[in-house]
């Protein structure tokens, strides 16, 4: 995915060391990368300026005491802090200038000579309310002009990220209209859409290494733990960190899905709790699942739209690998196109 977007010219947000130089070894030029991490570890903006990549963010006086130290050539975007309250993750509780520091931060920058610029946000990941983009834009064109009256001409609108698939037209719309509103036609509009693009990019097939039963206290009714290969320190970190809550499908050979031989299918939904293979409680994929059929080990269960935040962020937590076999399948004719001529 990331030599493919090399190749069609996309920019690169990057966090780390790790992630500029792994933008850098596919070839990208250092001036399509934009180190967007506001609290910078001091050798890694060494780095950043050993490497050329110039475009940072910071959203406080001490940042920029350390920027002015160790990379002073550098072009800054100054992050402001929005309402996320109706993100799944809220990242203004972390990262953020509040508006009412702006002034001083702006002043500060042109003290110490720093090149400013523009403005970035983030309305939070996973964001559902269209309005935050458009408040955080107009807070954008407030700094612009704050800095404008500094000397500054800010040529860049960093929108951040946060587009969900189910709501990215009501999001597309309030930005691009309070683009339009706030922003001048010559500022260079750039974005940080991963999630959007990689959220239904992915289905996780698990199989199922163990099973619990569970009967009622009268004996009448039964349900059942299942264990899978599979959990919340690997392909499932997006329940932990993305609050998501993946639902579980059964994954059918050939379209016809035969029962266990010792257990016969049943024509009403099981009840089921769906668990990963670590010895952490915390892994528990899904707290109740009704199924249509009765399941063993060695069945499978499929879990879609299992892309963003999920891979990035698993873990050999009990000696489990992280490495997942993937299959790639392209279903459309252009997408095939493009994989082929790249």
């Amino acid at each position: 995915m990331l030599r493919l977007l090399a190749k069609l010219g996309a920019g690169f947000d990057c966090a780390s060391k790790a992630e500029i130089d792994q933008v850098l070894r596919l070839g990208v030029d250092p001036s399509r990368i934009i180190y967007a991490q506001p609290c910078k570890t001091k050798s890694y903006v060494r780095y950043a300026a050993e490497a050329g990549v110039k475009q940072m963010t910071f959203d406080n006086a001490d940042e920029l005491h350390k920027i002015r130290k160790f990379f002073p050539e550098s072009e800054l975007f100054l992050r402001i802090s929005t309402d996320d309250s109706a993100a799944a993750c809220r990242l203004s509780l972390k990262f953020g200038a509040p508006m009412e520091t702006v002034p001083g931060l702006l002043d500060l920058a042109k003290e110490l000579k720093l090149n400013l610029v523009g403005v970035a946000f983030h309305v939070g990941s996973g964001s559902t309310d269209p309005n935050a983009y458009a408040n955080a834009v107009r807070d954008a064109r407030d700094v612009f002009d704050q800095a404008a009256m500094l000397g500054y001409n800010f040529h860049t609108l960093d929108v951040g990220g946060g587009f969900m698939g189910d709501s990215f037209e009501m999001a597309a719309a309030a930005l691009s209209g309070a683009i339009e509103e706030y922003i001048p036609s010559s500022v260079r509009i750039i974005a940080e859409p991963g999630r959007y693009y990689v959220t239904s990019a992915f289905t996780v097939a698990c199989t199922v290494i163990a099973r619990r039963t569970v009967e009622s206290q009268d004996g009448k009714d039964k349900s059942y733990m299942l264990y899978l290969n599979d959990g919340c320190y690997s392909s499932f970190s997006n329940i932990i960190f993305d609050h998501q809550h993946p639902i579980p499908q059964i994954l059918k050979c050939g379209g016809e899905f035969t029962a266990p031989e010792d257990i016969a299918s049943t024509s009403h939904d099981i009840e089921y709790s769906i668990w990963g293979p670590t010895c952490d409680s915390i892994d528990l994929i899904a707290e109740r699942a009704l199924l249509e059929r009765t399941l063993d080990v060695s069945d499978w269960l499929f879990f879609e739209d299992m892309g963003a935040y999920t891979t990035a962020s698993s873990t050999t937590f009990n000696g489990f690998a992280a490495e997942h076999e993937v299959v790639y399948v392209s279903s459309e004719a252009g997408a095939t196109a493009l994989l082929k001529k790249y």
